[in-house]
């Protein structure tokens, strides 16, 4: 029996006094972390935002077996937040489906949830209407055509089936449950509405496809509400896809056995407080970039430097040669070589000692300011 066959569905109990500390835990976490971000500026914490969102967009895909283009999702996000990262990066339709997702749900995370933006989700992530190669019904509950509503994991041809979920004709009352509950003003505490929102609605999985993917959004929509900040620092989707087996384990065995959901709230309080202790790395990377711009504020940059200058902290990779400035640049071989000996002289960029037969540069952190 699985747990939304159950007479009392969906009144989740769950043992308050075992999650207490590591739900003290979290929330001290959290607002550490937005403590020190708050002491930043708007624009780094806007930049530690941009990192945050694309790492979330890219693994929420890699969770359901798709790879995005980075520099894509990126530039589809910095175009929404108004930040200038340089370039003009094409993003293609699927990117800026669940970019808007994403997006939707943490900037306006204050606005309320109903079925039309629900169905406005789903029709973001699928512009063309299907999964694949299959055909799938768009902005609307799964039908009888669907079939039976199987959660599985793994490659094609060797999936596990994890549970299987309510039919089809049980879809509308289900979702106007949820809908109703999730816009509700909270009697326990918005973490762990969070946890059950992500439970609740992936146990439900009300669409053909991407359920995952809106079960997550719907995560970081109530974490951003914990929080009161449009701002994302941390990313929750990358930890589930480094904890993937975990994930996939815990939500199998909540889902067959009772309505008491501790072990899922223990198992999800875990893997954000692991999320939050791991946002450290990336924001290190936005501070050292805004130590950077703050050391030579002083100095003049065209629009041409600035904007690789940006995509060499941000961790540009491969060496960088005159001929890849120009073509970043979009400008003639002489005139990166100009941008870049000027760089030199100014201390900004150092020549590669290995030198070889073409020169390669690279950023000089550790300059005096």
């Amino acid at each position: 029996m699985y747990i939304h066959e159950r007479k009392n569905w969906p009144d989740f109990t769950w043992d308050q006094g075992k999650l207490l500390p590591l739900l003290t835990d979290v929330r001290h976490l959290q607002g550490r972390l937005l403590g020190r971000m708050e002491a930043t500026g708007f624009i780094v914490r806007e930049e530690a935002t941009l990192e945050t969102l694309t790492q979330d967009v890219l693994k929420t895909s890699e969770i359901e077996g798709e790879e995005l283009s980075i520099d894509q999702v990126r530039s589809s996000i910095a175009r929404r937040l108004g930040l200038d990262i340089g370039g003009d990066i094409f993003s293609s339709r699927d990117v800026e489906g669940i970019v808007e997702v994403m997006i939707d749900a943490t900037r306006n995370h204050k606005n309320s949830l109903s079925k039309s933006r629900l169905f406005n989700w789903h029709a973001a992530l699928f512009p063309t209407a299907r999964s694949g190669m299959q055909k799938i019904n768009v902005g609307q509950w799964r039908n009888r055509e669907s079939g039976p509503m199987q959660v599985v994991s793994g490659p094609y041809s060797r999936e596990k089936v994890h549970f299987e979920a309510p039919s089809y004709d049980r879809l509308e009352k289900e979702m106007g449950s949820f809908i109703k509950w999730f816009n509700t003003k909270p009697e326990t505490d918005l973490v762990l509405k969070s946890a059950l929102a992500h439970l609740w609605f992936v146990t439900i999985h009300p669409f053909d496809d991407g359920n995952g993917r809106i079960a997550r959004a719907l995560a970081d929509m109530m974490l951003a509400r914990s929080e009161s900040s449009t701002q994302r620092f941390y990313s929750m989707s990358s930890q589930i896809q480094r904890e993937r087996k975990a994930y996939y384990e815990v939500l199998e065995q909540t889902q067959k056995a009772t309505l008491d959901v501790t072990l899922w709230i223990e198992w999800f309080l875990g893997c954000l407080k692991r999320a939050i202790e791991s946002s450290e790395t990336t924001l290190q990377a936005v501070l050292s970039k805004a130590r950077f711009w703050e050391s030579v504020s002083g100095q003049s940059f065209n629009d041409r430097q600035r904007s690789i200058l940006n995509r060499l902290i941000d961790g540009f990779f491969g060496k960088l040669t005159s001929s890849k400035w120009a073509k970043l640049g979009k400008c003639s071989q002489d005139t990166a070589l100009r941008d870049i000996l000027n760089l030199v002289e100014r201390g900004i960029l150092t020549k590669d000692v290995a030198g070889g037969r073409s020169t390669s540069y690279k950023l000089n952190l550790q300059r005096k300011s």
